[in-house]
């Protein structure tokens, strides 16, 4: 299922799935026996993913059709928001560029940093630009949404605590952060503005046929700025999986609770820092960002 969160024309946030270009209300359809929310309704997805097969609502007919909604974040609130860098290629591309080398310790362990889980835009949303900021980013990633609790897990168990899927832009203010990481304790303001997810949220089953052996997606990841490709890379590219990254998040009696997401790291030249802007110049109020991942969409913003 494409699971979505959406306003209607009377203002309400609701949560639903596409259906035949349309979007189905799972509370209206159900007669209120599914929420209103998305991220109730993932804390108990086994349960109603089990009501909806029972009632064949995944077959209801469209509540609303999609011109008439707005699509927001998928999960406009989700628990935490753990970030990793896990694609190999673009660490050695934006490392350069900072004047950095791959530490060692990176080919040890999953690393990640928490970023603002209350900052969350969805697809077609305007984005400011931070105030000030001079080399505004975007950075292509895919996240892994959480749906059920657990603790020190095991890689070749985490399957059994993802939900799903959606595309990630963490969009970044490389000037501002080019000057507060020189003070050694990540990146804070320079991420803290701006998490893009959308434009829907994909159950995992539905991604299955893209998943090779050894738990990395074939999936295509584009991304075009005003209409020019920038990007053009696969997910399959990716040092980590989602399993050694969840292993790693939840090392140490860490509980892990549906609803956090977890992103991936950007793929290979799913930056603009990785050719300096180069292939692109900085964001700036007007340009319109399209990041598109096989399975997922795309997820549209604009810059103002």
């Amino acid at each position: 299922m494409k699971l979505v969160t959406f306003k209607t024309q009377e203002g309400a946030a609701r949560a639903g799935w596409l259906q035949d270009g349309g979007v189905v209300d799972m509370q209206q359809v159900s007669s209120g026996a599914l929420p209103a929310d998305m991220l109730s309704f993932i804390d108990k997805h086994e349960e109603y993913f089990q009501l909806i097969e029972e009632n064949n609502w995944q077959a209801a007919a469209p509540t609303h059709a999609l011109a008439d909604v707005q699509l927001l974040a998928p999960l406009p609130n989700p628990r935490s928001f753990r970030d990793y860098i896990s694609f190999e290629q673009h660490l050695k591309n934006a490392s350069s560029k900072f004047g950095h080398q791959i530490a060692a310790e990176w080919y040890e362990m999953p690393i990640f940093y928490f970023t603002n889980h209350q900052a969350i835009y969805g697809p077609g949303q305007d984005v400011p630009r931070p105030q000030g900021e001079t080399r505004l980013d975007y950075e292509l990633e895919m996240g892994c949404v959480i749906g059920k609790r657990g603790q020190n897990i095991k890689a070749d168990e985490a399957d059994a605590h993802i939900f799903g899927y959606t595309i990630f832009n963490d969009f970044t203010a490389r000037a501002i952060q080019a000057r507060e990481m020189r003070c050694n304790l990540g990146p804070a303001k320079g991420k803290d503005f701006a998490n893009s997810i959308g434009p829907y949220l994909v159950t995992k089953d539905e991604m299955q046929p893209l998943l090779n052996g050894d738990g990395r997606f074939n999936a295509r990841m584009t991304s075009r700025i005003n209409g020019q490709t920038i990007c053009d890379g696969n997910f399959n590219t990716i040092h980590y999986t989602f399993g050694q990254m969840i292993e790693r998040a939840s090392e140490n009696h860490v509980n892990l609770y549906p609803g956090d997401i977890i992103g991936s790291g950007t793929v290979g030249w799913g930056s603009l820092i990785e050719t300096n802007f180069e292939a692109h110049s900085a964001l700036v109020p007007g340009d319109v960002i399209e990041l598109e991942i096989d399975g997922l969409g795309v997820l549209r913003n604009q810059i103002i």
